[in-house]
């Protein structure tokens, strides 16, 4: 994977959009949650959330690789949190991921190692976890700059 990426989003109807990874994977329509749209589709909580518990899966993949363990079978499970904060805008308070390994610690050696380290590894985590600055550009339809 190179060092940069981009998608692309466009609205189809009030709050659902679909984004568009390029030529190599299907687009993903998503829509915003009940009241405010109509919920046929992931919404960006859902996304964001998926893509810290996908990225800790395959670090953890990754980290049990460099000891030589396998991992069939590795599943996750997270919850997350939505809570108004001191202006009483909706933000994600917390994250929660339950990773299960599909062998028992026993048969996994240096385990302790393993996941002493794996979080590190995790691109989309750590960088959640540090803030990730924002940048964000508005243009009308002409491309004038508006913000």
């Amino acid at each position: 994977m190179g060092s940069d990426g981009s998608i692309t989003i466009r609205q189809i109807e009030g709050y659902r959009f679909e984004i568009d990874f390029g030529e190599a994977f299907p687009n993903l329509a998503v829509d915003e949650a009940p009241p405010y749209g109509s919920g046929e589709g992931p919404f960006p909580e859902q996304i964001l959330v998926a893509g810290v518990t996908n990225c800790l899966c395959a670090s953890l993949v990754f980290a049990l690789g460099k000891f030589k363990q396998d991992a069939p079978g590795l599943a996750a499970r997270s919850s997350f949190r939505v809570e108004r904060n001191a202006e009483g805008r909706l933000r994600i308070s917390g994250i929660e991921v339950g990773i299960s390994l599909a062998a028992p610690a026993n048969s996994m050696p240096r385990l302790g190692q393993v996941l002493e380290q794996f979080e590190r590894f995790c691109t989309v985590s750590e960088s959640v976890k540090a803030g990730i600055p924002v940048t964000v550009a508005v243009r009308d339809s002409d491309g004038t700059l508006l913000k």
